[in-house]
């Protein structure tokens, strides 16, 4: 890098990712399908449900905010206009069709089924229409998805169970694991016990996240539960055992930078942990979270990533690697995407 870089200048909505970021074979590992609505989307799934439909400029509001009590808010009036098996396939097919875009071949997407129950809706049909959202995007697009049911952990542990319980009932090629959002504030990983167990023996693979809004104490709860992998996982760093252990057991953490900074749980890039943490020995992946609702994408991720920490194009092809290391997929496709991933030119 010629030069230094002022990182408070740095925005991953204003950088142009390079053709070496764009062509590498990538995957996603924390990334919500509510999330991912863009503003014309989410105009009109508004136009179909809404006596007064919002328009492109009130959903570009919708998306500025400044806090994470903000960003809680604005997921909120997202989802309350995700009401119809046909609005969760448009958004599906929308997302894989983004992703495609920039090679990003395989996803993991969290699927809110707490806030379905919240809207007082079975989950099943909800399910179903994503699931056709899926199929035609893996057709058209080539892209590879996997479900995490997602529950909502300030809902409490009972909402937690039916949530898992819809996982394992709904469980196929496609619905590979749970986990829990919302806000860690309100909720502890101790809460959820019985639930992580409960998933654990239907043979669902757990996530959790942990260490966004909170300290250190709510990861080493995730690993207690069994978590497989942290999201997020932003203040591990403030306890040196528990670095330790993460590198040592290699522990996948899913970083999502511009979430972070857009929430305010991390001040500034300059504070981030990511360059610690991949220099450290930490199995890192990059994320983007919620990407419409953080004017963000993976790609632009990467960008941001190489542009503020100093890393090589080579360090990004190990990131790559472990967004396919850390996934849920069989031994054998995983192999089969590493491959591409060393293969690649550049």
């Amino acid at each position: 890098m010629s030069g230094p870089v002022n990182l408070s200048q740095l925005d991953a909505e204003r950088l142009t990712p390079s053709a070496f970021i764009l062509a590498l074979p990538k995957a996603e590992l924390h990334l919500h399908l509510e999330g991912a609505v863009q503003p014309r989307t989410l105009v009109e799934l508004s136009r179909r449900h809404d006596a007064g439909p919002l328009t492109l400029q009130q959903v570009e509001a919708l998306y500025r905010y400044q806090d994470f009590t903000g960003f809680m808010m604005a997921f909120k009036a997202v989802s309350e206009r995700l009401r119809t098996a046909e609005d969760y396939e448009l958004i599906t097919y929308e997302l894989m069709r983004q992703l495609a875009a920039e090679n990003v071949v395989h996803a993991e997407v969290y699927i809110s089924a707490g806030i379905v129950h919240w809207r007082k809706q079975e989950f099943g049909p909800i399910l179903a229409g994503a699931e056709r959202g899926r199929a035609r995007g893996e057709k058209d697009f080539g892209v590879s998805l996997l479900w995490i049911i997602d529950a909502v952990r300030h809902f409490g542990p009972e909402k937690v169970q039916r949530v898992f319980e819809d996982a394992a009932r709904y469980r196929s090629a496609s619905v590979a694991g749970v986990g829990i959002g919302g806000d860690e504030r309100q909720a502890a990983p101790e809460l959820f016990r019985e639930q992580y167990a409960y998933a654990r023996q239907q043979g669902l693979r757990l996530t959790c996240h942990a260490g966004e809004t909170v300290g250190p104490e709510s990861i080493w709860g995730a690993l207690n539960l069994g978590a497989e992998r942290i999201g997020h996982g932003l203040t591990a760093w403030q306890d040196r055992e528990l670095m330790a252990v993460l590198v040592e057991r290699q522990v996948p953490v899913e970083l999502c930078v511009t979430s972070n900074l857009r929430t305010s749980c991390c001040a500034s890039l300059e504070q981030h942990p990511l360059k610690n943490y991949f220099e450290l020995g930490v199995m890192v992946t990059l994320n983007s979270d919620d990407p419409a609702m953080f004017r963000t994408s993976l790609a632009r991720e990467y960008a941001l990533a190489q542009a503020a920490f100093e890393l090589s194009d080579e360090h990004l092809r190990e990131l790559a690697r472990n967004s396919f290391e850390a996934s849920f997929l069989p031994a054998e496709r995983k192999l089969a995407f590493l491959r591409q991933v060393d293969t690649f030119p550049g």
